[in-house]
């Protein structure tokens, strides 16, 4: 089913009497059993005011258009949202709906924020098939649910986005990057640390094992950007040897999008943690390969297929399954399992937003 109306969205969800498998553009491969419902129908930009670095845009709309409506302008999504299809090996369109649901951020997050950081406000059909609105085209204050907020990661299980408000950012003028070549894991996160607490504004820190290479982004005015390289050229020179890079959009892509393990056999997995957990968590995970962004914060580790890693984990933080077959996700459940009074708080949210539970059920716990 795919409703070409906000109206028809929310008729079929009051309709509904069995479960159903709630996608975007169908990029995240969920394979999740029930009637498929897609929000590629409802397409288009309903307000976008440059000047005030604010986009109103329905659901299903691509995020291609999306970017090149902003790029139009000199404008961007900041906070930089990752393309799954290589990853995952899959087909479709990402969609800006589908990026919100997920919250989807790339390595701009740390500077930049999230996905939800950006969100101004949604209207979206409930599981009982009414429509609600929250947030506005501004940031402010609330009281109560800050529905904004919790739409934005809920992949769906709450509530059927038809529209999101979101906040733009101009395009930086310049972007350069410091390789710092021959650096352990301990190094690479101590220069990205180092890094990200100094005074020019990183806006990328990432590690490539397989390399030995950590990576730091800073963007700007042309200027400022090729200064501040400079100065951390000189001043990361103890964690290994750096060097400025000459291209480094396509760089930044691979990172983005984990390119390293696209088209590599076994399991992807997606690990949060605090940046200065990683140096001792990654031999406990006993990864075939890994890749650290975020300053260290974000891992991804392929596996062999059907491996547990989380009881690996020792240290604070949560794993979620991104890749593996139907039977590994079934058995191992893509997120991480959530502690008891976190577990009931959600469960408590889905049955006031979901009473008939048939929003992609079954899909966070």
């Amino acid at each position: 089913m795919t409703p070409q109306s906000e109206a028809e969205l929310a008729e079929i969800i009051a309709g509904a009497s069995g479960p159903l498998c709630i996608q975007g553009g169908g990029t995240r491969g969920l394979a999740i059993d029930g009637e498929g419902l897609s929000t590629r129908g409802l397409t288009g930009v309903e307000l976008y005011e440059p000047g005030a670095l604010t986009l109103v845009v329905r659901a299903g709309t691509p995020v291609a258009e999306v970017e090149a409506l902003l790029a139009a302008e000199n404008q961007r999504l900041a906070f930089e949202p990752m393309d799954h299809r290589g990853l995952l090996g899959t087909g479709g369109e990402p969609t800006i709906g589908g990026v919100i649901a997920a919250g989807v951020s790339g390595p701009r997050r740390i500077q930049a924020g999230s996905a939800r950081d950006h969100l101004l406000g949604v209207r979206f059909a409930d599981g009982a098939g009414q429509i609600v609105k929250n947030g506005g085209r501004v940031m402010k204050n609330v009281t109560g649910y800050d529905l904004v907020k919790l739409m934005c990661g809920a992949h769906g299980t709450l509530g059927v986005l038809s529209e999101v408000s979101l906040k733009v950012l101009p395009v930086a003028e310049a972007s350069a990057t410091v390789a710092i070549e021959g650096a352990d894991l301990g190094a690479a996160v101590a220069a990205m640390s180092a890094a990200l607490g100094s005074p020019y504004d990183v806006t990328g820190a990432a590690y490539d094992p397989e390399k030995q290479t950590a990576f730091i982004r800073v963007e700007g005015f042309a200027d400022s950007a090729a200064y501040r390289c400079r100065r951390l050229v000189s001043e990361l020179a103890g964690f290994g040897s750096p060097r400025i890079e000459d291209e480094s959009a396509a760089l930044w892509r691979g990172i983005r999008d984990a390119a390293a393990f696209q088209g590599r056999a076994g399991d992807i997995w997606r690990i949060s943690v605090k940046p200065s957990d990683a140096v001792a968590l990654a031999p406990r995970l006993q990864a075939e390969a890994l890749q650290f962004d975020w300053g260290g914060g974000l891992i991804w580790a392929l596996l062999p297929a059907g491996t547990d890693l989380r009881p690996r984990i020792n240290v604070p933080g949560h794993a979620a399954l991104v890749r593996a077959g139907a039977g590994t996700r079934a058995r191992l459940g893509v997120f991480q399992p959530q502690p008891g009074p976190l577990a009931a708080l959600s469960a408590g949210l889905r049955r006031q937003f979901d009473p008939k539970g048939i929003l992609n059920p079954g899909l966070m716990g």
